[in-house]
Order: C-alpha cells, then structure tokens, then sequence
C-alpha cells in the first residue's frame, strides 16, 4: 500500500427509487455495515461524473436528479477497512432501476426508508447522511 500524500476527494450517493426509498450496500470494506455507493474523483472528472460512474460500477444503476446533499471529512476511522484520509461530497440522486448488479466491493443491498435505515447497522458516515437528507426533505 503506498503511503497517502494527501486527503482523497471522493463521492457517495444516497439513491432514491420510484418509492422513494434509499438503496444501501453492506460492503466488507466498511466492516459488513451499510453503506452508499461511490469512490474516488479521477483526475479530470468532475465530482457528478464520478458519481455517476461510481454507481453504475458497484450497482449497475444509472442515476439522474443529482442533488449535492453535504461534505464529510474522514480522518484514518476504523470503520474503514484501511487507514485512509478522505473527503467525502454526499449527494441524493434518484433510479429507475431496483435489481442491483453490486460488484466485488459489496455483499448484498436493500432498499429502505430513510428513517427504518436507523435499523440497520450503518457505518457512521451514513448515518450522518441519512440524518442530512432527512433534514433537507422535511424543508
């Protein structure tokens, strides 16, 4: 592993489907917990074209409606499977789609309430996610 120079910008997707409900993906990565999809910004992509590729690598799904929702920072937590330094740029988007081709960095997805996703065990980050998109869409 090469050692980080600097914080890696990276995107997260809260996805909402027809019903709105949100989709999240339980990944090794984060420690068997709840998660969005998303990644790292390549050089030259812009933070939605990242987004947009990001979900359509982990779960298949094309996204529209991309609403910024927030920024987290993300300093070495253990919730990650590696000692990184991120920062986060957390969006709400919508599908069409609800059947999930999830690549090899998740085991299994549900799609579920904003406010039943407190039942599930999500990884801090999410959570504040979650509680961010609640707030915007009680407004």
């Amino acid at each position: 592993m090469s050692q980080q120079k600097y914080p890696e910008p990276s995107v997260g997707g809260l996805i909402f489907d027809r019903d709105d409900r949100i989709f999240l993906m339980k990944s090794h990565k984060w420690r068997d917990k709840y998660t969005v999809p998303g990644g790292h910004i390549e050089l030259g992509e812009t933070m939605e074209e990242a987004l947009i590729r990001e979900v359509k690598e982990e779960t298949g799904f094309d996204i529209y409606d991309i609403e910024f929702l927030c920024i987290q920072e993300f300093i070495y937590s253990d919730e990650f499977w590696k000692k990184r330094h991120f920062i986060f740029f957390d969006y709400m988007c919508k599908t069409d789609s609800t059947e999930a081709q999830l690549n090899y960095e998740a085991e299994d997805y549900t799609w579920i309430t904003l406010e039943d996703a407190f039942n599930l065990p999500l990884d801090s980050y999410t959570q504040h996610a979650v509680r961010e998109c609640i707030k915007r869409k009680s407004n």
